[in-house]
């Protein structure tokens, strides 16, 4: 089953994290930030995670976690996460649970090959845990703000 429009309800997962399980009905009730990218210590992705971290304070004035999504290892995540100092905790979902309900894996071009990856995306889910706001093929400047904006809305 895959998450396929705005107003429908996340089923419930759990996956390893960063500071232990991610269970996503644990975040019943408020509002919640999952966004997926392709891998740790890469350019795109360490702006991205960056930019979530400096607007994490707005976030969570307004009761709104944010996790990040990858496949890479809980260990990677522990190093990505330590090197940013990010204040919120990493998904890894090497098994592509989440990434699978939520549709981002796509065939992407890498120095001119065909791989596949994560398409960078991000979901927001309401307090009652219904999708309410999703951005797919995310270009990364100014993106945590846009995200931001959006959760101010609900």
């Amino acid at each position: 089953m895959t998450v396929s429009a705005v107003g429908l309800v996340v089923p419930d997962f759990a996956l390893p994290a960063t500071g232990g399980e991610f269970r996503l009905s644990a975040h019943a009730g408020k509002p919640l930030v999952i966004y997926f990218y392709p891998k740790d210590n890469t350019p795109g992705c360490t702006s991205e995670a960056g930019q979530f971290r400096d607007l994490h304070a707005e976030f969570a004035r307004l009761g709104c976690a944010i996790y990040g999504v990858s496949r890479d290892s809980l260990k990677s995540h522990e190093g990505f996460k330590a090197k940013l100092g990010l204040p919120f905790e990493l998904i890894s979902d090497a098994d592509e649970t989440a990434c699978a309900l939520f549709d981002v894996i796509r065939m992407k071009k890498l120095y001119g090959k065909e791989v596949r990856g994560i398409e960078r995306s991000t979901f927001l889910l309401d307090a009652a845990g219904r999708l309410a706001r999703e951005w797919r093929g995310v270009k990364v400047d100014n993106h945590a703000a846009a995200v931001l904006a959006a959760v101010t809305e609900l």
